[in-house]
């Protein structure tokens, strides 16, 4: 619209030297010309123009130096319509600096005393009544205010859902950060659970045995002992992976799974409970997050079979098939009735079998249980995998 301005003007400018060569007033046209083409520019030159973005609702009231600028703009428009009514049309783009500069009403009254300079600018060029010219300017003004106004609600409209746009996208990444908070702290409630509090409750299991026997039988008593020091060493190695990388330790060697669990059997297994392992399948090089499930799981439930089974016997077993690995636990102890699958009873601790659950549901795998009172346990784990080339 600035382009449109000085092109309009540039054109009534030739149109009149055309016109009227070597009249007396081309030197004051033209010196009107130069100070319009200042003034109407004057805005960009020191800081930027005085209107409104676009998308921003109009002032409700305009400040001096806006007023100032823009009543000396149609002050010099004025009278180069005067003095040259060729110079009538350089009122549209006026239309749009006052439309952008002015509060609503009081640009709509300017664009209507615009419009009744550029009506007796073209009679006067005219020099006869001609309805056209009576019609046509009311038209032009109303057909850019019209558009003025749509393209201001859009812009508004617009700024609008950017702003919400915005606001959502700030809303939903802080949700996202905390549910990745919480998850965390779930994981990380788990993984201590089924390694640092596990292997507390095995050493004072192991240390109130030794307590019982250590004047009756001090070699049992100091064979407990040694026992709860090596399950100390073994939980001082997982807090320190904690603080590395949450990584458990049997896998910090690159055995594998399989090797991980067949250490576990081995370190679990003592005088009052003998722990074996069995792998079945080809072996293949399983997800870091799989690996570490599987043998989180079998620590977790290894911990409940020594502390709530009152078993002598317990079997690890993992079978790698194509599309699944299954990881089964089995004891020989007195049993339970099992827990239905949408949680299990509340109680103290709050972990166990639901925190099992847990880990294989956020793999996508499933926990089956089959037990009976007085009839031993089989859990059963088993987690998709994705085809290997």
């Amino acid at each position: 619209m600035h382009a449109t301005f000085y092109l309009l003007l540039a054109t009534s400018l030739a149109r009149f030297l055309l016109r009227h060569p070597g009249g007396a007033r081309v030197p004051w046209i033209i010196a009107l010309s130069v100070v319009l083409a200042v003034l109407y520019a004057l805005p960009f030159l020191t800081g930027g123009p005085p209107a409104t973005p676009l998308g921003t609702p109009p002032r409700r009231r305009a400040t001096p130096r806006h007023l100032t600028w823009l009543a000396l703009v149609v002050a010099v428009w004025l009278v180069l319509v005067v003095l040259a009514p060729s110079f009538g049309w350089c009122a549209v783009p006026l239309f749009y600096t006052g439309l952008r500069t002015l509060p609503p009403r009081a640009a709509l009254a300017l664009v209507a005393v615009l419009t009744g300079c550029v009506i007796a600018s073209q009679l006067r060029l005219a020099g006869r009544y001609d309805p056209d010219l009576i019609l046509g300017p009311p038209a032009v003004s109303a057909i850019a205010t019209a558009v003025f106004t749509y393209m201001r609600r859009q812009a508004a409209r617009q700024r609008d859902l950017i702003d919400d746009l915005i606001r959502t996208r700030r809303e939903l990444a802080a949700t996202e950060r905390r549910e990745g908070t919480l998850a965390e702290r779930q994981r990380l409630s788990m993984e201590i659970h089924d390694t640092l509090a596990q292997g507390l409750s095995s050493q004072q299991m192991l240390l109130q045995a030794a307590d019982r026997v250590w004047d009756t039988d001090p070699a049992k008593a100091r064979a407990h002992v040694r026992t709860a020091e090596s399950i100390t060493e073994h939980g001082l190695t997982e807090a320190r992976r904690f603080v590395h990388d949450l990584a458990p330790a049997d896998l910090a060697d690159g055995g594998g799974v399989a090797q991980a669990l067949r250490t576990l059997a081995e370190r679990e297994s003592d005088a009052g409970l003998t722990v074996r392992f069995h792998a079945e399948g080809a072996p293949v090089p399983l997800p870091d997050r799989v690996s570490s499930a599987l043998l989180r799981i079998a620590q977790g439930a290894l911990a409940n079979v020594r502390e709530h089974a009152d078993a002598t016997t317990a079997a690890l077993t993992l079978t790698l098939l194509d599309d699944q690995v299954v990881l089964d636990i089995a004891d020989d102890g007195r049993g339970f009735t099992p827990p239905s699958a949408a949680g299990a009873p509340a109680g103290v601790r709050g972990h166990g079998l639901p925190a099992i659950r847990a880990r294989a549901a956020q793999l996508g795998g499933t926990l089956t249980i089959e037990s009976a009172p007085g009839e031993g346990a089989v859990l059963s784990v088993a987690i998709p995998l994705e085809p290997q080339p």
